[in-house]
């Protein structure tokens, strides 16, 4: 999907369309939206001056995605907003609404399984999709199929998508990125020379920025410099597993399927604050905090069928050197109350003296709730309230459960 947060977003302010705008910095709330809506008017009547400039923004959050036209001036995703307020001052800043981008993305996908079945779910905006099989799936090379799927896509969301048709996923993936936004690439065996090899290392999706350091330190900036190496020599620099992928994916060799499904191995909550928080000073903000990330991990597997046996909790301080703990359960859950309290357990075990700036929960060891017998009914919240007497005391006052 193109842009998908920030195309998202313009279905609702179609004021914005055309403006360099990110989105980022902190979570959208209703009551802040609806105070700029003139009289009698809709969000797409909030005048432009009315939205935040970046160049206004205090705090330390990262960008979840931008606009086109924020883009240009080198915003990208998960550079930190400040620092993109140095690149485009003038950018609009809008807030996340997860819930809104899951709600599309959940329609989207949605259109693409009426036409194509056979789909890999790869997150909230990509998808694999195998056209082998569906009828009119290899006229003149799939392009009559992708068209399809743009067309009816637009037409169900309102938002453009770019595709990328090719023989395995890795061409596939590569393709998608040619002609974005709104672009079909269609791209054969024989085009890998001509139209992979020119690209850099770090376009492959698996070489992340400490293996291109490694590739760039050896002279092998592009696929081609990568091609022209021989296997044995990758395996002796990078190893037998990733040595023999790299050469492989450098001749565009990759028989991986489109797998319709997976099982998650775990689900987790997490968020960086605003300002570094100490426990001796910010106790009942942090114990809300802490509650609310409980919430929606027990709401994530609750929402998705699951239980887990396994949880646990991340830190990150000030210095940016992280902590975990985790602590495994005979019975598995997925209930709120449970969640936070085997999670308190795990914060006793790290050092809270020094000032964080992040703090995650996380459930693992998954099963699915039909398959695990439970000795009672696993606890829902409604509204952020709890539902019975047995929720009470320390899981909804905010407090901290380490002292």
């Amino acid at each position: 999907m193109d842009a998908f947060y920030a195309s998202v977003e313009l279905l609702r302010y179609p004021q914005l369309k055309g403006l360099p705008v990110v989105i980022g910095g902190g979570r959208r709330t209703a009551d802040a939206i609806a105070s700029q809506i003139p009289e009698g008017g809709t969000l797409a009547d909030i005048p432009v001056d009315a939205f935040p400039l970046l160049r206004d923004y205090k705090g330390r959050g990262v960008i979840t995605t931008a606009t086109y036209p924020a883009r240009q001036f080198g915003i990208g995703s998960a550079m930190g907003m400040m620092k993109a307020a140095k690149l485009c001052p003038q950018a609009l800043v809008l807030p996340v609404d997860f819930d809104e981008y899951r709600r599309y993305s959940r329609r989207f996908k949605d259109v693409i399984l009426d036409i194509a079945p056979t789909m890999e779910d790869r997150g909230v905006d990509e998808v694999y999709i195998d056209f082998t099989v569906v009828p009119g799936g290899q006229r003149e090379g799939g392009l009559v199929l992708a068209r399809l799927l743009q067309k009816s896509i637009l037409q169900a969301t309102g938002l453009t998508c770019s595709i990328g048709v090719a023989p395995s996923k890795l061409l596939a993936k590569l393709a998608s990125e040619f002609k974005k936004p709104n672009g079909i690439t269609v791209l054969y065996e024989s085009d890998l020379k001509s139209k992979i090899w020119p690209l850099p290392c770090r376009k492959v999706n698996g070489i992340g920025p400490r293996a291109d350091e490694r590739l760039l330190a050896q002279g092998i900036r592009t696929i081609e410099d990568l091609a022209s190496r021989d296997r044995s020599w990758l395996i002796h620099a990078f190893g037998k597993a990733t040595g023999a992928w790299m050469h492989d994916i450098a001749w565009g060799r990759d028989d991986r399927p489109v797998v319709t499904h997976s099982e998650p191995v775990s689900m987790s909550r997490e968020t960086t604050f605003d300002r570094d928080l100490r426990v001796d000073v910010d106790r009942a903000e942090l114990g809300a905090i802490f509650t609310r990330l409980c919430q929606k991990v027990a709401e994530d597997l609750q929402r998705k069928g699951y239980v887990g046996k396994t949880i646990g909790i991340k830190i990150k301080y000030a210095d940016f050197k992280t902590a975990t703990r985790d602590f495994s359960v005979d019975q598995p859950t997925s209930d709120a109350i449970e969640i936070r309290r085997i999670a308190g357990q795990c914060l006793k075990r790290v050092p809270l003296d020094r000032s964080l700036r992040l703090l995650g929960v996380r459930v693992g060891a998954l099963s699915k709730t039909d398959d695990v017998d439970l000795p009672y009914r696993e606890s829902m919240w409604v509204s952020g309230e709890q539902q019975d007497d047995r929720r009470t005391g320390t899981a909804s006052t905010g407090v901290l459960p380490w002292s």
